[in-house]
């Protein structure tokens, strides 16, 4: 069995704010496995999803490049040792090309480049991810950088008609949602996009804390947490940013609706700093 260390208690009981003996309780069940321990207490109530990354901490920036047209957008992360380099006016330079060129050849090579940069600098630079969207029909592609460089947003909206994306009520529906996916992050478009198997982690979490209930309650009981939860992870279920009340999907159809055409967000993704998976 694997030895439960104060740090591991620590690091679950950050990631869960549960107490200090059911965190310890929970590694010990889970022979340390940290987030085996994290769906432990979710099912004994005794805390919520885990809101901060387990992916190991990196610096560095989130770039974007869209290119005229709106047509072609890319969105990447390089990495950093540090804060201090992820400001450094050679390293900026350095991930501004690396994304306007990958927007034009997705198989650019910059090896070279990349090693003369941390000789240069003094610390291990590495391009950790990157997203190309090239749109297909009739839309556009936009980008998002929250202040900071260290959340980015691409999303493609689409839409029927060759003059909407020329419209500037579509542009600024483009825009607020760049915004919505930083704010909110949402998982997916919709809950048909949803990896089943988040769903059935959630309804198994909720069959588990409700299942004392009658089977008919328990039935009910769970179908309510879906749902909170697809209001919580589908970005045209949340609540708009600019208006909680409404649904993104309401604001959508009332910018389709106004311009006659039928609106949808096609893809999106968002990069923080820090999350790509080490290699």
């Amino acid at each position: 069995m694997a030895e439960i260390t104060p740090q591991m208690v620590a690091k679950l009981r950050e990631l869960t704010s549960a107490g200090m003996m059911d965190c310890k309780k929970a590694l010990t069940e889970t022979q340390g496995e940290l987030q085996a321990a994290i769906d432990l207490l979710r099912k004994k109530g005794q805390a919520s999803a885990a809101k901060k990354s387990l992916k190991e901490a990196r610096e560095g920036l989130i770039a974007q490049f869209i290119q005229p047209g709106a047509k072609v957008g890319l969105l990447a992360e390089i990495n950093s040792q540090t804060d201090f380099v992820a400001r450094n006016e050679s390293f900026i330079a350095f991930c501004d090309d690396v994304v306007k060129t990958l927007a034009t050849n997705p198989s650019a090579d910059f090896e070279a480049q990349r090693t003369a940069l941390v000789a240069k600098i003094g610390e291990n630079i590495k391009i950790a991810r990157h997203t190309r969207f090239e749109v297909a029909g009739n839309g556009l592609v936009a980008a998002y950088i929250h202040h900071g460089a260290k959340v980015g947003v691409l999303v493609e909206v689409g839409c029927g008609k060759d003059t909407t994306p020329g419209q500037d009520e579509f542009k600024q529906l483009v825009r607020d949602i760049t915004l919505q996916i930083a704010a909110a992050n949402p998982v997916a478009v919709s809950r048909e996009n949803i990896d089943p198997k988040l769903i059935e982690k959630e309804r198994e979490i909720a069959a588990e804390q409700f299942k004392n209930k009658p089977p008919q309650a328990q039935a009910k009981i769970i179908e309510g947490k879906l749902n909170s939860y697809f209001q919580t992870v589908c970005l045209v279920e949340q609540g708009f940013v600019k208006e909680p009340e409404k649904p993104v999907k309401a604001y959508i159809g009332e910018v389709g609706k106004k311009l006659g055409d039928e609106i949808t967000v096609r893809r999106f993704v968002r990069y923080q700093v820090g999350e790509a998976p080490a290699v």
